[in-house]
């Protein structure tokens, strides 16, 4: 299955910010900038191309809404410590340094 289109950022719950092409997420806890679980929900209208014999593809999806609900740190587990810094080119840690610790 194939999709075909961009995703369109709708509404994010609460606090959480989505990185654009200056930003990134990163863990304050121990500093990890590169694996977050993330939970969203997602409306979308899709083409689907289906065979003869049934199979499926999307050839176009468009999202009509999104909301991302929780962004957790894969390697902490830290759901409360993930903040957008800048990427490196604009001012950003460039590389995966040592958090805070946390409480």
């Amino acid at each position: 299955m194939t999709a075909v289109g961009i995703a369109r950022l709708v509404s994010v719950a609460d606090s959480l910010v989505i990185p654009d092409d200056r930003s990134r997420w990163r863990c304050a806890h121990c500093g990890n900038l590169t694996r977050f679980d993330v939970v969203r929900s997602s409306r979308v209208r899709e083409f689907w191309h289906l065979d003869m014999a049934g199979a499926s593809t999307i050839d176009e999806r468009e999202v009509l809404a999104e909301t991302v609900e929780s962004v957790t740190c894969r390697w902490c587990g830290a759901a409360d410590r993930v903040e957008v810094v800048s990427r490196p080119e604009f001012g950003g840690p460039s590389d995966e340094g040592p958090g805070d610790g946390g409480p």
